[in-house]
């Protein structure tokens, strides 16, 4: 483990791989995992490029002193400049995708590629979910955020984002599932590390973004997830779109052959 200063934080990070004319790729976890959660991507990488994970604040390794005003823009740069990275592939999940397209809008000539599986998107138009399963799910997480019940969060989270809130409950299990509450349990009971420092929202904005890009999102995810980066791939100019079945939100987690398999091919193709 590495560690890189930005502003009241220590970002932790791994560096792993690479060869010559390999690419370097960073990968930016969804908010509910940390960097372990790229393990699957970075074994297919490695050989070939130099893959970059971190843990955003309030998860993992990473250490601050809770404060308003900071940016996850900047904890992105300082991890490039700590890792000598000029120019990168984003491989980004969830939050982390949000994180990544406000990179990519902000420091154009720090990235030459963007992956995004399953992203936020700052400023989207989310619909909003239609009554069902998956619906009341979500509510029920989100009494159990209200009440700050932690041991149901861990479980409700792992049932909406790694089994999906459609499916039943378990579809996922062993190793994978006790990694991912391993991660989810951690942070959500990290130190809330303050508000981050407002920025102007980014879907109007994606028309501007005109690095190679491909955009996925699992079957079982989130409708109104579904239809929003469906929606995004249109915008950005030349970007793929692609629909993984039978994975939700975390796929690659869940060592999902198609998912790795996408994301190699795209970061060779560059």
């Amino acid at each position: 483990m590495s560690l890189a200063t930005s502003w009241n934080a220590q970002i932790a990070y791994d560096v792993a791989g690479g060869r010559p004319g390999g690419r370097d790729v960073v990968l930016l976890q969804t908010l509910l995992n940390d960097r372990r959660s790229w393990r699957s991507v970075v074994d297919r990488l490695a050989p070939r490029h130099r893959c970059v994970t971190y843990d955003a604040r309030g998860h993992g390794e990473t250490t601050y002193k809770p404060r308003d005003g900071w940016s996850p823009v900047d904890d992105a740069v300082a991890v490039l400049d700590a890792a000598e990275v000029d120019t990168a592939v984003l491989v980004a999940c969830g939050g982390g995708g949000q994180n990544a397209v406000d990179l990519t809008l902000a420091h154009p000539d720090r990235v030459e590629g963007l992956v995004l599986i399953g992203a936020a998107i700052r400023g989207a138009p989310y619909p909003e979910l239609p009554p069902g399963p998956a619906a009341d799910v979500v509510a029920e997480a989100d009494a159990a955020d209200e009440a700050r019940d932690w041991d149901a969060m861990d479980r409700l989270d792992a049932w909406i984002w790694l089994d999906g809130p459609a499916q039943p409950e378990g579809r996922v299990s062993g190793p994978v599932r006790d990694l991912f509450q391993d991660m989810n349990a951690k942070a959500l009971r990290a130190p809330h590390p303050g508000d981050q420092r407002p920025l102007e929202p980014a879907w109007p904005r994606l028309a501007e973004i005109a690095v190679p890009t491909l955009v996925m999102v699992g079957s079982l995810d989130l409708a109104n997830l579904q239809q929003i980066d469906e929606q995004a791939a249109e915008l950005i100019p030349g970007a793929r779109f692609v629909r993984l079945e039978g994975v939700a939100h975390v796929p690659h987690l869940e060592g999902d052959p198609t998912t790795l398999a996408e994301i190699a091919a795209f970061v060779d193709s560059l």
